[in-house]
């Protein structure tokens, strides 16, 4: 009898790896670009590949404009994925409204706040990363002019276009910057005319909170700088391109993947900072000098470690008067509503 019911549990623990398997979670991705934007999309999609090389069946629909995200995302439930991530702003209410039709799915959207129960939201700490090559920028400007071309003027890019003029103004309380709007997320040919004329108008490096490498190509052009966005774009100009703010999903993608399978995924907002590995900097370029490159590593690390806190005051507003008082911190509501500009910023939030 001992013998047999080892055998049935023999043969029972044989059996489970092939239900593990039946029971991967199947992941899908829509994005707001092409995979081949070098930036934004590219970052995400660098995420989903992270997956597949855990032999995780993933899927993607790029390109997918707003006012279509429904559909697709209810196709792609439809087809029985079971996480899907939403990978743009205004993918947060079409999310929502398909994440209650489909309970038996989870859906996980970026940088946005909404949640519900089977609805989750994720973004990283790109402000940290912006304050740093912020610093990278004010060190190596020459005209003390910097230009930023702004895709959507919403908290998240003002958030990020603060911290940048923070970090340059840490290291050259003389130098400011100059925002363009392109009103796009992706559109290289506004954003190089946007790059042109922050040049023309005397910038000597040029960075974005787009998606595309027109930025850093027309630099190169020119002779001129640029740091890149979510990616590394360096191979779009590497005689211009100073270092980049980058992302890493597939840390995070891993993470939340973990989670669904092992059945401890919970509904929740997730931030994650620069100590999780999910932002980082791209390699510097080889112009950027070594005494550069370790001043801002330092401060990577004192804001890693929780010393050193981007937004916390003093801090003027654009007019000069106090945006944060001294030594207080804004809570996580704050930056997320964050709409006005720090002193050193040029030019007006659109209405």
């Amino acid at each position: 009898m001992i013998k047999y019911l080892l055998t049935i549990l023999v043969a029972l623990m044989l059996w489970v790896p092939n239900f593990a398997s039946a029971a991967d979670p199947k992941v899908a991705f829509i994005y707001v670009g092409p995979v081949g934007d070098g930036g934004w999309t590219y970052a995400h999609d660098l995420g989903r590949r992270h997956l597949e090389k855990m032999g995780v069946e993933t899927t993607y629909v790029e390109s997918v404009p707003e006012t279509d995200s429904e559909r697709v995302l209810r196709n792609l439930a439809r087809r029985g994925y079971d996480i899907i991530f939403t990978t743009s702003f205004g993918y947060m209410d079409p999310t929502l409204n398909v994440a209650k039709q489909f309970p038996d799915t989870i859906f996980m959207h970026a940088s946005g706040f909404r949640t519900h129960d089977n609805m989750g939201n994720y973004f990283a700490r790109m402000y940290q990363a912006r304050y740093l090559v912020g610093m990278v920028a004010g060190m190596m400007t020459k005209s003390d002019k910097i230009g930023i071309i702004g895709s959507h003027p919403i908290p998240e890019i003002i958030r990020h276009i603060n911290a940048f003029t923070l970090g340059v103004r840490s290291v050259n309380p003389k130098a400011t910057t100059q925002v363009v709007w392109v009103n796009s997320w992706f559109d290289p040919a506004k954003e190089g005319a946007a790059a042109n004329s922050l040049m023309d108008n005397g910038a000597d490096i040029v960075t974005i909170t787009t998606d595309s490498a027109a930025a850093t190509q027309t630099a190169a052009k020119r002779g001129l700088y640029s740091i890149g966005n979510d990616s590394d774009m360096t191979l779009y100009g590497p005689e211009a391109h100073l270092t980049a703010n980058i992302f890493n999903w597939g840390i995070y993608y891993e993470h939340i993947y973990d989670q669904v399978k092992n059945g401890t995924w919970k509904p929740s907002s997730d931030w994650w900072g620069i100590e999780t590995g999910a932002v980082d900097l791209a390699p510097f370029g080889k112009m950027v000098p070594k005494n550069v490159q370790n001043m801002v590593m330092a401060k990577k690390a004192e804001i890693a470690s929780g010393e050193f806190v981007v937004f916390r005051g003093p801090i003027k507003g654009q007019d000069g008067s106090t945006a944060i008082a001294a030594g207080a911190v804004p809570s996580d509501q704050d930056l997320l509503s964050m709409m006005y500009y720090v002193e050193g910023v040029m030019g007006d939030i659109p209405q």
